[in-house]
C-alpha cells in the first residue's frame, strides 16, 4: 500500500481549511485517513496544529509527502512554534536539576544556634 501525506479539505465554501493527513494514495481526497498529522489555515497562512513526530514517523515508514504537504511543513518549521523532543527533554531535565540544586542548598544550609 502506497501511503501519501497530503491535504484534505474540511472548510466550507469560500473558507478553505485543510487537514494534513496520511492516506492510502488510492483513496479519495477527503476519504478515509490513516493518521491526522495537523491542520492548516490558508486564509491566515498559518499552521494551526502540526504533529511533527507523526509526520516524521510516516516518512520513515516510506510515505511520500506531496508538494503542498512539504510546503506546510516548511511553513511550520519557519514559524518557530515547533520544539524538538530533544530540546524539550533537555529543558525539562535542566529545570529538574535546578529544582534539586535549590532544594539541596536549603537542606545543606547551616542552622544558626543561639
Amino acid at each position: 500500500m502506497a501511503v501519501k501525506i497530503r491535504l484534505s479539505r474540511i472548510g466550507t465554501t469560500n473558507r478553505p481549511f485543510y487537514r494534513i493527513v496520511a492516506v492510502d494514495s488510492r483513496s479519495k481526497r477527503d476519504g478515509a485517513m490513516l493518521a491526522n498529522v495537523g491542520t492548516y489555515d490558508p486564509m491566515n497562512g498559518s499552521v494551526v496544529q502540526f504533529h511533527e513526530d507523526i509526520y516524521n514517523s510516516w516518512l520513515a515508514q516510506g510515505a511520500i509527502a506531496t508538494d503542498s504537504a512539504k510546503k506546510v511543513y516548511r511553513l511550520y518549521k519557519k514559524s518557530g512554534i515547533h520544539t524538538t523532543s530533544a530540546s524539550v527533554k533537555e529543558a525539562s531535565a535542566a529545570s529538574v536539576v535546578a529544582e534539586n540544586v535549590a532544594a539541596s542548598e536549603e537542606v545543606i544550609a547551616p542552622e544558626e544556634t543561639a
